[in-house]
């Protein structure tokens, strides 16, 4: 396995992969010698770079393992984490020469002249179609996140929905990201989160929305689900997820930062949860409409989603399976019923 790229997602499949016996992680690539290139070191990943820096990473006393190219050429499958549009790029002079299978992260093109792969992996919905393919994109956090909620409703209420209404509003930055928050709710007049989530729940009556406010902690989703006749109750709503992987029900607390917070307090790696985080005290339902808010765990959330698809890609392994790796892995079941304990 090669991870092309070291950011906020690079670094976190990084840690986690390098803890799977069943994976040789063959290295990382970095783009520019900075304190991120550091951190590699001392995680003791190999690092590969373009050829044309090579001088530079070396004049910096940064150790080189070698060119980008050849890390592609010796891996099994690439773990693309290149900057939103830099996926294309890297497919149409990388991976295509070297036929190599590729997993694309959320932002990268569906469609189109920048296409990068014929279909969004959700592990909810459609994990089983991926092993077949040779490039996937995995879905963006927000989609994931909506794929989680959005197929029990359809498996326990199927028919009775009417439509799907929801409003994204996503945190301006990460919490390792130096970039400016701004003091501004800026809103996005086509999000491609909707299309998105409708090419692998193509059934989905979606209106998404999407908003950005200055937080770095969390997104937080407000779902409204429309029902024919008058919708279930709140009880047998909060039940359809009782039992749903990577899906954590809270009912105290107050905020995303609170969430995020309690994270870091208890040592979860990176302070990810790797879930969504359906705020139980707010869930309402009213005549025919239920309303479902969850925190969304931005970068953390695809995490597992990229390891559990490559479970597919690479492995051939039945989702179940793929599941069970994931929960030893990233410790999903622990991490659920520690924070259901805390915010109950």
């Amino acid at each position: 396995m090669f991870i092309n790229g070291y950011g906020n997602i690079g670094r976190r499949l990084a840690s986690a992969i390098s803890k799977d016996k069943e994976i040789q992680l063959v290295g990382i690539a970095k783009y520019s010698p900075d304190e991120k290139t550091q951190e590699a070191v001392r995680n003791q990943f190999d690092i590969f770079v373009p050829k044309e820096k090579i001088k530079e990473f070396t004049g910096k006393q940064y150790r080189v393992n070698g060119t980008i190219d050849e890390a592609v050429a010796q891996c099994d499958l690439v773990i693309d984490a290149a900057k939103e549009g830099g996926g294309y790029l890297n497919k149409m002079k990388l991976y295509n020469p070297l036929n190599k299978p590729a997993i694309f992260q959320g932002g990268e093109d569906r469609h189109g002249k920048y296409s990068v792969a014929d279909m969004i992996h959700n592990s909810r919905v459609n994990y089983e179609k991926a092993g077949s393919r040779n490039y996937v994109i995995q879905g963006s956090c927000n989609v994931s996140g909506m794929g989680r909620i959005i197929q029990p409703m359809i498996e326990n209420f199927g028919d009775d929905i009417i439509r799907y209404d929801v409003t994204l509003i996503r945190r301006w930055a990460d919490l390792e990201d130096s970039k400016q928050v701004k003091d501004s709710i800026e809103w996005d007049a086509n999000p491609h989160h909707q299309d998105d989530v409708k090419d692998f729940i193509p059934t989905a009556n979606l209106y998404v929305d999407a908003y950005k406010v200055p937080s770095r902690m969390m997104h937080l989703h407000q779902m409204s689900v429309r029902f024919k006749k008058k919708a279930p109750n709140k009880e047998s709503i909060v039940e359809t997820f009782r039992k749903e992987f990577g899906i954590a029900i809270l009912s105290s607390a107050t905020g995303t930062a609170q969430v995020r917070k309690k994270a870091m307090e208890l040592g979860f790696p990176h302070g990810d949860t790797n879930m969504v985080h359906i705020h139980q005290e707010v869930v309402r339902v009213e005549e025919d409409t239920v309303k479902i808010p969850y925190s969304d765990d931005q970068t953390g959330m695809v995490i597992p989603e990229n390891y559990i698809l490559l479970q597919s890609m690479v492995h051939k392994r039945g989702r179940q399976e793929a599941l069970a790796k994931a929960d030893n892995l990233f410790q999903m079941k622990y991490k659920k019923n520690v924070l259901e304990e805390e915010f109950k």
